[in-house]
């Protein structure tokens, strides 16, 4: 067809995907474009239009996480950013987080960049159901939010105690159920993450939630506006829940990967790596440091961040000799959550990445 291009051509010519030259044609940013029969032809001479994908998006409303999570990545966006693909949102189509936690760089993905797919998994099976309650059943599970935090407000400190309590109980049996109300767990999911000490999630060695009542006054339990927004955000997202090995079907040269693992312990005394019953040590860091190059062989764009053992012993090259050929970069984090205030503060951390 002399003077004309098809949508595969220019896909190919552009380097961006098929789908996303469709969506540029339907949204009439390109140039002279037409349609024969079903299908569209594109001016050879027709320039690849500007990406305004992520400004687009500049001023909308943030989804942001609905949970306090250990190791959150919250406070250290700005710094993350700098170090997302330089393709993101153009080449790089599809996002992928085997180990999302609480989402806070998922949510910084889909907030700013519009991607063709999006898959996120985790091996806490109970959060990912808060997941999947949010994106399917937002209304029931803020309704029943709503009456957690109504009868939770009434209550003075040592009838707030019994209140929790009962409500850990209540959580702690329904876990232990095969079937169950799933809005229901999550909401006391949900509702145990705002008022325990610290906003952590710990189970012990049987997966019973273990953590005691915390000391907020008024704990907003319930935010109507958030979970509404973040469901909307999460209707284009894949949540499975399992073994991070298991995304590897859905990751190719076209995918961000970002892995946020439990950390390696800077001392024993800092040892925490119970988000669930499985612990996670020397054994299955090197498995997951295979495993991220397994992807970064495919073509992946994959980023991980870790400790850097270094803050407390400058000889311990575990993570750099574990680590290579890959490149690591050494930042600096604020540590936000720990029992003991002296343990808090800003400590070194590591981005490692295949790109």
């Amino acid at each position: 067809m002399i003077g004309f291009m098809t949508a595969n051509e220019a896909a190919s010519k552009w380097n961006i995907s098929h789908r996303r030259v469709i969506t540029l044609c339907s949204e009439n940013r390109i140039a002279g474009v037409a349609t024969l029969g079903n299908m569209y032809i594109i001016p050879a001479d027709a320039e690849k239009p500007v990406d305004g994908r992520t400004t687009r998006y500049e001023n909308a409303i943030k989804a942001k996480p609905f949970v306090k999570w250990a190791g959150g990545k919250g406070q250290l966006l700005e710094t993350l950013r700098t170090y997302y693909p330089k393709d993101l949102g153009i080449t790089i189509t599809k996002y992928c987080e085997p180990m999302v936690g609480a989402g806070a760089v998922l949510f910084d993905v889909i907030n700013n960049y519009q991607l063709e797919e999006v898959l996120i998994n985790d091996c806490n099976t109970e959060l990912m159901n808060v997941f999947m309650q949010i994106k399917d059943n937002v209304s029931m599970l803020i309704q029943l939010l709503q009456q957690f935090e109504k009868e939770h407000l009434a209550l003075d400190d040592e009838a707030r105690k019994e209140y929790y309590y009962t409500q850990r109980n209540l959580y702690n049996n329904l876990i232990s159920q095969k079937k169950v109300n799933a809005t229901l767990k999550a909401a006391l999911f949900i509702y145990l993450n705002k008022t325990c000490f610290n906003g952590l999630y710990r189970v012990n060695r049987h997966g019973q939630f273990n953590v005691p009542m915390g000391s907020y006054k008024k704990p907003t339990i319930c935010d109507v506006e958030s979970l509404l927004l973040v469901s909307k955000k999460l209707q284009n997202v894949h949540i499975v829940a399992g073994d991070y090995k298991a995304t590897e079907r859905f990751i190719d040269d076209k995918t961000f990967v970002y892995f946020d693992p439990p950390y390696r312990p800077l001392s024993k005394t800092a040892e925490f790596t119970s988000y669930n019953e499985t612990e996670f040590g020397d054994k299955e860091q090197t498995e997951l440091a295979e495993y991220i190059k397994q992807l970064a062989a495919k073509g992946a764009k994959v980023l991980a961040s870790n400790s850097d053992p270094k803050n407390t012993n400058p000889d311990d090259d575990f993570f750099d000799e574990l680590y290579q050929p890959l490149n690591i970069h050494r930042i600096t984090a604020k540590r936000s959550i720990n029992s003991k205030k002296d343990g808090r503060g800003k400590i070194g951390e590591l981005l490692i990445s295949s790109y």
